[in-house]
């Protein structure tokens, strides 16, 4: 039997100005990194979202007598150190608690904001359906909810007038975005070559030197990132499931 052709689907553009939302600081380095960095390279003015600031990551390299108030601002400077490294132009902090995330009115509301007051082009987020990942990994509860909540502010409520009408009062007015990049998506339709800056990401991820302690996560990187690319038959990149919304 013959093979199928493998799909060689031209990449989209770089969108103009990309919001990136996560739970935590991290998740963006060990997932979409390598895309911000080339989108970066390209022109895109590029956000980063953290919706909480990582007061509960630990492992066995934390010092016993580290707290979770000393932990946030190391946490807030590697997330700032690491977007550095991959050119993004800023980061912001929403706040909310660390490991017992809730997709709550108010933190859709928090993240409405800041798509109104920013305008995205492309908002990238992860799956909220994804539950597993392979038989090995039990996605986070905070990286569901960070991914439900974007969706959601994404739509209806960013680009909804009378949905949150306080944010009318300061100025805010709706705004419609007209892309979502979902990464860990199991239907993964879009890839995106990042040959180019896999040593960005990887570069990227060591900068979160309190969770990292002395693990390399390079080969990880780039065995992900090889696998991703494998159907494309790219040597390294990072797949989505991107919607397209209607205006």
């Amino acid at each position: 039997m013959a093979r199928r052709p493998v799909s060689r689907r031209r990449e989209p553009p770089a969108p103009a100005r990309v919001l990136s939302v996560h739970a935590h600081p991290d998740d963006q380095e060990f997932t979409v990194a390598g895309t911000l960095a080339k989108w970066a390279r390209a022109g895109s003015h590029v956000v980063t979202v953290c919706l909480t600031s990582g007061e509960a990551g630990s492992n066995p390299a934390t010092p016993a007598d580290m707290t979770p108030e000393r932990l946030v601002p190391i946490r807030q400077a590697e997330q700032r150190a690491a977007c550095r490294v991959l050119g993004v132009a800023d980061v912001l902090f929403l706040g909310h608690a660390d490991g017992v995330l809730e997709p709550t009115l108010a933190l859709r509301r928090d993240l409405t904001r800041v798509i109104r007051r920013l305008r995205p082009d492309a908002v990238v987020c992860g799956d909220p359906t994804v539950r597993f990942h392979g038989t090995r990994y039990l996605n986070h509860p905070d990286h569901r909810v960070a991914g439900d909540v974007a969706l959601d502010a994404v739509f209806p409520s960013a680009e909804t007038r009378f949905i949150f009408p306080e944010l009318l009062d300061e100025g805010l007015e709706p705004h419609h975005v007209r892309e979502v990049w979902l990464f860990g998506a199991e239907r993964a339709d879009t890839v995106v070559d990042i040959a180019g800056v896999l040593a960005l990401k990887i570069r990227a991820l060591r900068e979160h030197r309190s969770q990292l302690g002395d693990w390399d996560p390079a080969p990880m990187l780039r065995a992900w990132a090889r696998r991703q690319g494998a159907r494309r038959r790219l040597r390294a990149a990072e797949a989505f499931r991107r919607m397209v919304l209607e205006d």
